[in-house]
Formats: structure tokens, C-alpha cells, sequence
């Protein structure tokens, strides 16, 4: 009899989607991300001030909404 323990595939499936998440960044595909309105740019003179507060809030729920998944249904 063998036995699998369920953390092993779940592993398996968050490593393929940063693989993923990491192939689509690198293709330009998120160069959107941290350019969102409320996200806070300010240059001046030899002063640059960069502060992702909507790109943080919209990572956030991502990452809340995964961990509600995972723990619904694993």
C-alpha cells in the first residue's frame, strides 16, 4: 500500500506556476504591473520616490485569494 502525502503535488503545482508566472514576466507581459493608478511616482531633481500602493493591494488579494483555495481544498 502506498501512501502520498498531498503536500508533494501541491508543490509540484505552485513550482510550475512561478515557472510560469516568471516566463510571462520575462516576456514582457506584466510590464504593466507597478505602472497601476494610485501607485505613487514622484522624480525630482536627483530625488525619486516610488511607492506601489495599488500594485501591493492587487498582489495582496492574488495571494489571499490562493491561500483561500488551498485551504478550502486541501
Amino acid at each position: 500500500m502506498s501512501t502520498t502525502s498531498p503536500v508533494g503535488p501541491g508543490l509540484v503545482v505552485l513550482g510550475l506556476l512561478i515557472v510560469v508566472i516568471g516566463l510571462v514576466a520575462w516576456a514582457g507581459g506584466l510590464s504593466w504591473f507597478g505602472r497601476l493608478p494610485g501607485d505613487i511616482r514622484v522624480d525630482r531633481g536627483s530625488v525619486r520616490v516610488y511607492a506601489p500602493i495599488v500594485s501591493m493591494l492587487v498582489i495582496s488579494v492574488v495571494v489571499s485569494l490562493v491561500m483561500y483555495v488551498v485551504r478550502r481544498f486541501f
